[in-house]
């Protein structure tokens, strides 16, 4: 399989009254669909996301996870299965999770209803549905100010496709002295988020009861029960929480930071794992 994760293309480079012709390099977008199957059993469409490729089976058993749909110890494999070239963009974009038991296909239609609510039309139907399918975040860790402020920069450094397209998200996995775990990148946020906690299931690291967590842009309702499912106690970000995600942070003892630049930041939620004072 060839991963394009990037590509370049022509443009004209406008700067006030100059105009040049270049070659710009562009992020790649694909889209993937995520199947599952138990022994003997024909793949179920779970999901079609649109994804920058590379990291698919970590993206697929990531969102499997997140989504609560699957544990560690039903993975068997993940990998590529011949799909149709007519209506995919190509052949490799269809990847199929295989159980060590059946998977119940009734299971899809009702986590759907529960992610198209997390719009805001039923936004604390879908809060009740987290809290009920996560384990208890844990007290710890407690990070330092000092470690906190010094994340983007870490991340930012790692990451390598941004650097030349300037067009992905990221998800960067630290422990609680700052040092970095795993990063992954992705045309979307939740795509990151899913792929790096998709390598760490796969890496046999679950939960993550003891790291933390730094997104790329703001932070939805999504990000956080994404986080609260791996297990996740600390959530940083860039740029600026939704309602609802803090909402849903506090009702899981979740640490949420936000606009997390330079030594500013805002603290949302779990005050007691940051240590200002160092």
């Amino acid at each position: 399989m060839t991963i394009r994760s990037t590509s370049d293309a022509s443009i004209i480079w406008v700067r006030g009254e100059d105009a040049d012709e270049r070659q710009e390099r562009l992020v790649g977008e694909e889209p993937l669909e995520i199947r599952t199957a138990g022994p003997d059993q024909e793949p179920v469409p779970i999901a079609v996301t649109m994804r920058t490729p590379g990291g698919e089976a970590e993206l697929a058993a990531g969102f499997l996870m997140t989504e609560g749909l699957i544990a560690p110890a039903d993975l068997v494999a993940v990998r590529f299965e011949a799909g149709d070239p007519g209506r995919m963009a190509r052949p490799d974009d269809e990847i199929t999770v295989r159980l060590a038991g059946w998977f119940d296909a009734g299971r899809v239609a009702a986590r759907h209803f529960v992610a198209t609510a997390s719009c805001g039309i039923c936004g604390k139907a879908s809060i009740d549905d987290v809290v009920l399918r996560c384990q208890p975040l844990p007290a710890g860790p407690v990070m330092a100010r000092s470690m906190l402020v010094g994340l983007p920069a870490l991340m930012r450094d790692a990451q390598a496709v941004f650097e030349t397209t300037g067009g992905l998200h990221a998800s960067g996995l630290f422990s609680v002295d700052g040092q970095l775990i795993a990063v992954r990148e992705d045309v979307g946020r939740h795509n990151a988020l899913d792929k790096l906690i998709g390598a760490m299931t796969l890496a046999g690291a679950w939960p993550l009861n003891e790291c933390v967590l730094l997104v790329s842009g703001r932070v939805s309702f999504e990000i956080v029960q994404k986080a609260a499912m791996a297990g996740i106690p600390v959530l940083a970000a860039v740029s600026a929480p939704s309602d609802l995600a803090v909402e849903t942070a506090t009702r899981l003892g979740m640490t949420l930071v936000g606009f997390l630049r330079d030594d500013r930041f805002n603290i949302y939620s779990g005050r007691e794992r940051l240590d200002l004072g160092s």
